[in-house]
């Protein structure tokens, strides 16, 4: 190497100038070859993976601006600097000079280098990065290691008093000059790409243009962070989700995955299903490829599609550069008891003439690996966070899309309280085991790392703590085993409280009507009570996990120190081995406590994982059952020896179905209860397991549903469903349906909103709402399951007559309507008759009236019902005043013809009997009370102006607290708890701090016996206190493990769930009408699991870092007076970030908890309409509205996310 500098320079090492002297310095040629090549070998490697990145990722394209420019002639000049020096060592050899071998290739390497910065200044800009963080390092590093030659030349000549090489020493400081103005204009961004979401978007957010220097230190955030201190923060000051963490990309990219995986086990299983005797029998009778890959999954030979492979696939990249960060923060961990072990020396050695500019150094040293570790720490939660909230999108994405296409028979077992347990706790799950899944590989590296320096540091005393921590992991691992089986049996009683609730709320009018608050109440309370029992023995293997591992570091520690004291007479435990062991203790004491946390979360996200898996894996409706593509001539719907069951297993509901609707014609469906109607309906749809046979529809379908689903929106948006507003199309479906009166009625029109269920509408209005959606969507083909049944008979009477007859607004269009109204049958082009699940009967009225048979039969049944009915109620009716007299009683039953039975004739003399009465009464009393309801209606209809202010909206946005969090909500939870408990629980907190302090005091004290050479008299006694000391804490701990989470939060968790239970079923009517179930599921699903886990966790973690603090502070303060001077304004200083940050982390929390709602608000209306859905082809829309649902959570979660980094 000296012959490289050549004799001009130094020698390239000189340990004494650089360590001994009080004015340190590095020689010449280091800092010509070490120092200046370290920026250009850290380019040069990252240059291929940075390009490769660059090629693959493009963000458009930036223009050329004054930012760029600058750079770029800054990058010239400093190019052309070091080719100067280049040129001119090449001038000097002309000149007849000796040059070393370093004058010429340092400037050309330095210069190439450059010239590389150079290159990828303009490739950013042609890739659209805004700001280069690879080249911030660059000039960085280039600065950093230029500041020893610019302090070492201005020394030299301080000492010479003159310049020896002037050009070199000019170009030099030309060069640093440059170099500081390029690591300046790094840290300025340059203009968004064009075309970019940041351009079009109102209020992108800032991260997407950050810096590199801002997206380190999490500056962006800034400006939200002092508009949540000045004021409560809002939905509409909260950024737009970055476009990468979207559902739009996020979903799909996880999909894929899972449909890959689902093909690749569909080839397993057809590969064994080729292999297997099982697909054939011994009688050689053929199975399907569907009962095989049953067989062979009983019998283990197929694996199911793993979900955790696609999650990995899909995350695990973005994860694993969160992962690289914390392997860099634990290596980094590990410098500072080195640097602790040399700061004890220095002190110890500072009168043996060492220079003091050491101890600064050290000081410093440790100072900036804090620094850096705290940088790189919070860079691996940032990833971390950011990958668990993909997960939960993408995992919420894919059981929304799943619920929409499960079958029948997927439905029976996965119930709505259970899909929303897996959109809300189940995925919460993931979201919270991301954050220290690196604990798994970080942890036992961590233990590895502080073993070794503990070997180096006490020799092979350390084996001893070796043998405790292995004693301790058969006791961890059955703990694990234990607790995953407490978990699944937790879970199924979430899933059961859950479906439960899900009841109550839907069915609450009935629940309300026969007073059942209490009995409901009991059965909730019951399966609440053994959830708590399951999370009660949870609790203590917890609490024996936790003191278990929380000792462990000091049980370590007790073991090492006795054992290393005791083998040997000379082993003496001075400060430097004693604490220096200790902060490697510390050290261990993270990873220690982590790893039965980390294990736990690991067990309840493999149960949740795997209810996930089965619920994806559940069967999927075909939707190619049904033939769109009809290509039968004159026909629209065609069914061919159709054999339809609800279930693959079920046995066949419908058989030997053949049926051919010709095109525009009207098909009516009859039947006695339960004989296969509606099932022919849901057949048609493609809802029904098609077993045998072919369905074809020609064109779009329209459905109307028995029951008539209704969406929490208004009038309008139901009856629209997606579709363009059309007002005179809009207007005639209204009188067509019979709605024009009922919007008189309600106080906005048709722009009331509708409750949820249309809770707000009657039967009757909510099955005309669901004609009119049908009507609206002029589809090609209109299945109507008994739309009449619901409505008052002379309201259905208009109906037909307006929408489904044969002059109605449907005249033209394929109907097939399913009633047990015989009085509109003579209207229709063709009756189908089933009976058991069969055809029956197939025929026009006349044709099947003369057949005399099911058809006729039917009618005659039906016809004596009606008139026994109407004969019941004839006498009271005409006894009591007309008001009281009911227009639905007044059959509109039309005559059948001449052909029609006897019986048709008597029913013909009542309904005129009936229609004679009525109108007598008419003349001489006073209307009906319904025809005069809408007579004072339309005389005092108010003026469009005074409806709009009488509108109001029913279901109010759920609001957020703003503010601090109220004293009340606090001494709530501690009344909760119990007053003298939570004190006594304090109080055991601050004796299990002061016992750890009290071990410390106590080692500290038998450290000094080195120096006092008492080692052999107080040995036993010094290790047997530091025992006592602590067991103790064991035992304190144990104490507050079982008080708190077995015990006090579970009565706490207990008693507001009893409270909020009991206010829910005491509320008003019209509090449910006002209110989304979906809001109410949420505070008894993911608030009430927050109660459950989250809750004691966060106290527990809270109580122990503030009795840490105020014991370390206190301590420090008694040993040294003068950092009391110290901690006073760093505590004001602390005291007010904290203020600072706080108050727009907790609204951003509150806003999290109030837009999370709506999701499984949504997805409860969603999945008792997925038949309607899947009729009128929405489905995409519905996912698009849960995407965006799910996007509006995530809105504020992440901004939450970065508030506490």
């Amino acid at each position: 190497m000296e012959a490289f500098c050549g004799s001009k320079l130094s020698h390239f090492w000189d340990s004494n100038r650089t360590l001994y002297w009080d004015t340190p310095d590095l020689t010449e040629c280091f800092q010509m070859s070490v120092l200046s090549w370290i920026p250009c070998i850290y380019l040069w490697l990252a240059f291929p993976f940075y390009f490769l990145y660059l090629k693959k990722n493009s963000k458009g394209y930036i223009m050329m601006s004054l930012l760029n420019r600058v750079k770029m002639i800054f990058a010239l000049v400093l190019w052309i600097v070091c080719w100067a020096d280049l040129f001119a060592s090449f001038h000097e050899m002309h000149q007849g000079s000796h040059i070393a071998p370093i004058f010429f290739v340092t400037p050309l390497v330095v210069g190439m280098t450059v010239l590389l910065a150079t290159f990828l200044i303009q490739y950013e800009r042609l890739r659209g990065v805004q700001s280069s963080g690879v080249l911030f390092i660059f000039w960085f590093l280039s600065v950093l290691c230029a500041i020893v030659p610019f302090r070492s030349k201005i020394l030299q000549i301080s000492l010479k008093n003159r310049v020896e090489d002037k050009l070199r020493f000019t170009t030099f400081y030309i060069y640093f000059g440059l170099i500081v103005v390029q690591l300046i204009l790094s840290c300025f961004n340059e203009k968004p790409p064009l075309f970019s979401s940041v351009v079009t978007d109102p209020n992108p957010c800032p991260e997407s243009s950050a810096g590199f220097l801002s997206t380190m230190t999490f500056w962006w955030f800034t400006s939200m962070a002092i508009k949540g201190y000045k004021n409560p923060l809002e939905n509409k000051d909260l950024w737009s989700l970055n476009k990468r963490d979207s559902s739009e990309v996020i979903v799909p990219k996880l999909l894929r995955e899972w449909e890959v995986e689902q093909a690749k086990v569909q080839g397993e299983v057809q590969a064994l299903y080729s292999k297997s005797p099982l697909t054939t029998e011994a009688n050689h009778v053929e199975r399907s490829p569907a009962e095989a890959e049953v067989l062979l999954m009983e019998k283990g030979e197929v694996r199911q599609p793993s979900f955790l492979r696609c999650l990995l696939k899909a995350f695990g990249p973005y994860f694993l550069i969160g992962s690289a960060y914390k392997l860099l923060q634990d290596l980094i961990t590990f410098i500072n008891p080195v640097l602790l072990s040399m700061l004890i020396s220095f002190i110890g050695n500072q009168k043996q003439g060492v220079p003091s500019w050491w101890g600064y150094a050290l000081a410093f040293l440790m100072f900036f690996c804090a620094l850096l570790q705290t940088l790189i720490l919070h860079q691996h939660f940032q990833y971390c966070f950011v990958t668990g909230m993909r997960l939960r999108t993408a995992i919420v994405g894919a059981i929304y899309r799943k619920s929409l296409v499960i079958t029948n028979a997927a439905k029976r077992s996965s119930t709505v309280g259970e899909i929303v347990n897996l959109m809300s706790v189940d995925a919460q799950r993931f979201m919270d085991l991301t954050t220290f899944l690196n604990m798994l590989w970080s942890a036992p590296l961590q233990i590895i790392l502080a073993l070794y320096f503990l070997w180096q540091n006490l020799g092979p005393s350390v084996l001893a703590g070796v043998a405790v921590m292995i004693l301790l992991i058969p006791l961890n691992a059955a703990i694990a085993v234990k607790t995953r089986a407490f978990q699944v049996e937790q879970m199924q009683y979430k899933d059961s409280r859950i479906k439960l609730m899900n009841e109550i709320l839907n069915g609450i009018k009935v629940l309300k009507l026969y007073a059942w608050e209490d009995s409901f109440k009991e059965k909730v309370l019951g399966i609440r009570q053994k959830e708590l029992h399951v999370l009660r023995k949870m609790a203590y293997l917890g609490a024996v996990s936790t003191v278990a591992w929380t000792s462990a570091p000091f049980l370590v520690a007790l073991t090492t120190f006795a054992v290393y004291v005791m083998v040997d007479e000379n082993n003496v435990l001075d400060a430097e081995k004693a604490f220096v062991s200790l902060a490697l203790f510390n050290i261990l004491r993270f990873p220690l406590n982590m790893l039965p946390q980390v294990i736990s979360s690991v067990v309840q996200a493999s149960v949740s994982l795997k209810r996930i898996q089965n619920f994806l894996s559940h069967d999927e409706l075909d939707l190619n059952s049904v033939d769109r593509k009809n290509t039968t001539a004159g026909f629209a719907v065609t069914v061919v020896n159709g054999k339809f069951s609800w279930a693959k297993n079920d046995p066949a509901t419908l058989h030997n179905m053949n049926l051919m609707v010709p095109q525009g014609s009207l098909l009516a469906v009859v039947g006695h209860v339960g004989c296969g109607k509606s099932s022919l309906v849901s057949a048609l749809l493609g809802e029904m397991e098609k077993l045998e046979g072919e369905i074809s529809i020609r064109g779009s379908v329209a459905y109307v549903p028995q029951q008539a689903w209704i969406q929490n929106a208004t009038l309008r948006d139901n009856i629209l469903f997606g579709h363009a507003y059309n007002e005179r199309k809009y207007r005639s479906v209204l009188d067509a349906c019979a709605l024009t009166p009922d919007l008189e009625v309600l106080p906005g029109g048709d722009m009331t909103e509708i409750g949820e269920k249309g809770i707000n509408l009657s039967g009757g209005q909510r099955q005309r709402v669901s004609l009119a959606r049908a009507l609206y969507s002029d589809s090609d083909v209109y299945l109507l399951d008994d739309p009449l049944s619901a409505v008052d008979a002379h309201v259905a009477k208009h109906i037909f007559d307006k929408v489904i007859g044969p002059e109605g607004a449907l005249s033209g269009k394929t109907r097939i309507l399913v009633t047990h109204g015989i009085s509109f049958l003579p209207q229709v082009d063709n009756i189908l008759v089933i009976v058991d699940g069969r055809v029956s009967e197939v025929g026009s009225y006349q044709h099947l009236l003369k057949e005399n048979g099911a058809f006729a039969e039917f009618l005659r049944n039906y016809a004596l019902e009606d008139i026994i009915e109407e004969d019941e109620s004839l006498g009271p009716l005409m006894e009591e005043d007309e008001e009281s007299f009911p227009e639905d009683a007044m059959s509109n039953h039309i005559d059948m013809g001449d052909s029609a039975p006897s019986v048709n004739e008597a029913k013909r003399q009542f309904i005129r009997q009936i229609s004679v009465i009525s109108t007598d009464s008419e003349n001489t009393r006073k209307m009906s009370v319904r025809t005069r309801r809408h007579s004072e209606r339309k005389h005092v209809e108010p003026p469009p102006e005074k409806k709009r202010e009488m509108a109001e909206k029913l279901i109010q946005a759920e609001t957020a607290e703003t503010g601090r969090v109220k004293s009340k909500v606090f001494l709530e939870y501690i009344k909760a708890v119990g007053p003298l408990l939570s004190l006594f629980i304090c109080f055991l907190y601050g004796c299990q701090n002061a016992a750890a302090v009290g071990a410390n005091i106590w080692l500290s004290q038998w450290t000094n016996d080195a120096r006092n050479n008492k080692t052999d008299t107080s040995r036993d006694m010094r290790v047997g206190v530091y025992a006592v000391l602590g067991l103790s804490q064991g035992v304190l701990l144990l104490g507050i493990a079982i008080h708190c989470r077995a015990y006090s939060m579970l009565r706490a968790a207990r008693v507001i769930h009893h409270n909020m239970l009991h206010a829910i079923l005491r509320a008003p009517q019209a509090f449910f009408e006002a209110t989304p179930s979906g809001r109410v599921l949420n505070r008894f699903s993911k608030d009430v699991d927050t109660i459950d886990c989250l809750i004691p966790e966060n106290i527990d973690i809270w109580m122990r870092t503030f009795w840490y603090t105020a014991t370390v502070l206190i301590t420090c303060s008694a040993l040294t007076p003068i950092f009391f001077i110290v901690i006073v304004p760093l505590t004001l200083f602390f005291w007010w970030v904290q203020r600072f940050y706080v108050a727009t982390s907790r609204q951003l929390k509150r806003l999290e908890s109030v837009s999370r709602s709506p999701i499984y608000s949504h997805f409860s209306e969603t999945i008792t309409g997925t038949s309607v859905i899947r009729a009128f082809g929405r489905h995409s829309a519905f996912i698009q509205i849960s995407d965006m649902k799910v996007d509006e959570n995530q809105k504020s979660y992440y901004p939450g996310i970065v508030a506490n980094r």
